[in-house]
């Protein structure tokens, strides 16, 4: 995923690893848990709605993945 508008966020949720991927091109959210299980997805997003989902996802302590670095370098 080289894409410059696709964000990965990675955060602890009661426990347990979830992923999320959006893609401002698409317009599409996707989470994951932790065994790479899709558990939402959401399609037709407009860009405000993914910077609104952004900022929530911010509250929960994710991190941003560099686009560049190591896959779970950040734990």
């Amino acid at each position: 995923m080289t894409n410059e508008n696709v964000n990965i966020w990675i955060w602890l949720q009661n426990g347990k690893i979830v992923k999320a991927i959006l893609n401002k091109d698409l317009g599409t959210l996707k989470i994951y848990n932790e065994n790479d299980t899709l558990i939402l997805k959401r399609t037709g997003l407009k860009i405000i709605e993914i910077k609104e989902i952004e900022k929530c996802i911010i509250r929960y302590g994710a991190k941003k993945l560099d686009k560049h670095a190591e896959p779970f370098k950040f734990l």
